[in-house]
């Protein structure tokens, strides 16, 4: 191979360091468009016109980075491939050996390479269409057949168009693609042009109503008073719809509930914030059950919160070739669209390394490892251990800003005779039933603002509860207060997520969110925040989210403002304020193209530098 030529299985090249050349190659090899159905050689240290050995000293870092290829997450669908180092007279050969991909097409960096004899180039829209028929006869995961029964109607074509297909294709290539959207969902494995049918993947990721395609596609949230499954539910929630949709609730629901944090005095004068749980650790299991979880399978993930842990349980035990034996450092996957799509959303970073960098956050937040269960036939469970508080807590003020607020969680009365939806047999007290005239009861300092707009808000809340789907001209009828008055507390209700509507426009009613309560519950615990009425520290807001923001690129390197947004939930104008005041602050800083960059925090920061944002 060394002294023939360039053919479309072999490449010569005396580069070392450029990657982008290497994934290229990579790509061409394993999309196969002559169908050889034989590996492709990338021979780097060999002069690719002459044939002559460049003197190549080939070192162990040098593998490494090369190796890298398969697993960081430009290359999609993963690619097979091996590195060989061969030892010559003239210097050293590397020889990086690619097998055909059985699911092509395969992409670079969204762009789709194929070999062309002695060269490399971007694939038309025939030999695109040549792989996809090529994927469609070796399907064997279950994400990829196509769905009986729907069609191009039941997928969300905006969200695949404005959210997805720009992270996973190249810019020139979506400007220069006219095809028929059938054709570019076929392209990316979400549409089956032999059955004229969105792929279980499309309906997943895309469908408008996940639901009646998939009844147990969701996540079943439980928050239990004790450490068993007979003690008392406190709260529970369901989270389902598109992937997209689910991560991003799942995503605020753990970072805004489930983490919380608590101040521990550490000297007389001092006092520092701990916390329950690392929010990324957290992230990282529900993104692997989504990910890894066996949708043929008729049960949700489990997502129990006991009072000393949280146990996270997806149906479908581990798969191909991972093992008990040798978990977690063999993976394997069982929805390789799935995986592929939330690689390209951001949503996890690279592939076999989530367990890892989540086992670290929680020994850096002081947790225990995460314990996990292999053996159980059917399913895959992990247990995350709260951390246990070794430190004083300061006493919490049970004013809190605005006099505080009554935990809604906690609201059913104590005492004997009270309302009974269960009494103390253990049953479920649904958070959507507590009582509400306790939501903005003061529990000291000044109630602060117009008391009558409380008693009125109030008031909307309490019917709202009495009468599950009620309209806004019902309440204006039970309220004798103007629609456009109502509409104005329902809105700030919305907002403070107490509420939310639900079904059509037309006919559909508002009822109390269950979200919105956790978050009352949570803001009197860290004693700040919101207040009675829903107002937020200013100040305290923007340094909370410029940390946030700040941690965020720490922890990705490269990260674009879109995935910033997506991870801090928060306007993209907003976002932009705050890059700036970090680029002023010398913290961060933009590196690569405009289009294709992203941010870094600046080299010669250590990393005890989020504290320079105090």
């Amino acid at each position: 191979m060394i002294a023939d030529m360039e053919s479309d299985h072999v490449e010569r090249t005396v580069s070392t360091s450029n990657m982008d050349k290497f994934g290229e190659a990579v790509c061409a090899f394993s999309n196969d468009i002559s169908d050889r159905k034989r590996p492709g050689y990338l021979l780097i240290g060999v002069d690719d016109k002459t044939g002559e050995l460049s003197g190549l000293k080939a070192t162990d870092e040098m593998l490494r980075n090369i190796a890298s290829i398969r697993s960081e997450g430009n290359v999609l669908p993963q690619p097979a491939l091996t590195v060989h180092k061969y030892t010559f007279e003239r210097g050293d050969v590397i020889v990086v050996e690619v097998q055909p991909a059985r699911f092509p097409p395969v992409r670079y960096k969204g762009s789709m390479w194929l070999r062309i004899g002695p060269r490399r180039a971007i694939a038309n829209e025939m030999e695109e269409r040549m792989l996809i028929e090529k994927r469609a006869s070796n399907i064997n995961t279950y994400d990829e057949y196509p769905m009986a029964h729907t069609t191009i109607n039941d997928l969300n074509l905006v969200r695949f168009k404005l959210d997805y297909l720009p992270r996973a294709v190249d810019q020139n290539t979506i400007q220069n693609d006219d095809r028929d959207v059938k054709l570019q969902l076929a392209s990316l494995r979400f549409y089956d042009m032999r059955s004229d049918c969105p792929t279980v993947a499309g309906i997943l990721t895309f469908g408008k109503d996940v639901r009646h395609f998939f009844p147990m596609a969701y996540v079943q949230y439980v928050k239990y008073e004790g450490k068993k499954v007979s003690s008392r539910i406190l709260a529970e929630n369901q989270f389902f719809g598109d992937l997209i949709s689910v991560v991003d609730d799942l995503d605020r629901f753990v970072r805004n509930i489930i983490v919380e944090k608590r101040p521990v005095r550490v000297s007389a004068l001092r006092e520092s914030l701990i916390y329950n749980y690392p929010q990324w650790a957290i992230r990282e299991f529900l993104m692997n059950a989504l990910m890894h979880r066996s949708y043929e399978i008729t049960a949700p993930i489990k997502f129990y919160q006991f009072a000393d842990r949280i146990e996270i349980v997806n149906p479908g035990g581990l798969y191909g070739n991972a093992r008990p034996e040798n978990f977690p450092n063999v993976s394997d996957y069982r929805n390789l669209i799935l995986s592929e799509a939330m690689r390209v959303m951001g949503f996890v970073n690279r592939f076999n390394r989530g367990i890892a960098t989540a086992q670290l956050e929680l020994t850096e937040n002081g947790n225990k490892p995460a314990e996990f269960d292999v053996n159980t036939f059917g399913v895959f469970g992990v247990t995350i251990w709260e951390r246990v508080n070794n430190g004083e807590i300061s006493t919490e003020n049970d004013g809190g800003i605005n006099g505080g607020i009554k935990t809604a969680i906690h609201c059913i009365s104590a005492e004997k005779g009270g309302d009974d939806d269960g009494g103390d047999d253990g049953g479920i007290k649904n958070i959507t039933h507590c009582k509400t005239n306790n939501y903005f009861s003061k529990s000291g300092g000044d109630s602060g603002g117009d008391s009558g707009g409380d008693d009125l808000e109030k008031q909307v809340l309490k019917i709202i509860y009495d009468h599950e789907g009620i309209m806004v001209n019902d309440i204006c009828e039970l309220t004798q207060k103007p629609k456009r008055t109502i509409e104005r507390h329902i809105n700030r209700l919305k907002e403070r997520r107490l509420i939310e509507f639900v079904g059509k426009p037309k006919t559909g009613g508002y009822r109390i969110n269950v979200f919105g309560v956790l978050t009352l519950e949570k803001s009197k615990n860290e004693n700040g925040g919101i207040n009675v009425r829903g107002g937020i520290n200013k100040k305290s807001s923007d340094e909370n989210l410029e940390k946030q923001i700040f941690q965020i690129i720490h922890d990705r390197e490269g990260i674009k403002i879109d995935e910033i947004c997506r991870s801090a939930q928060t306007p993209k104008r907003t976002i932009e304020r705050h890059l700036k005041q970090l680029k002023d602050k010398n913290l961060i800083e933009f590196v690569g193209a405009l289009k294709t960059g992203g941010y870094r925090v600046k080299m010669s920061l250590n990393q005890n530098c989020p504290n320079k944002l105090s």
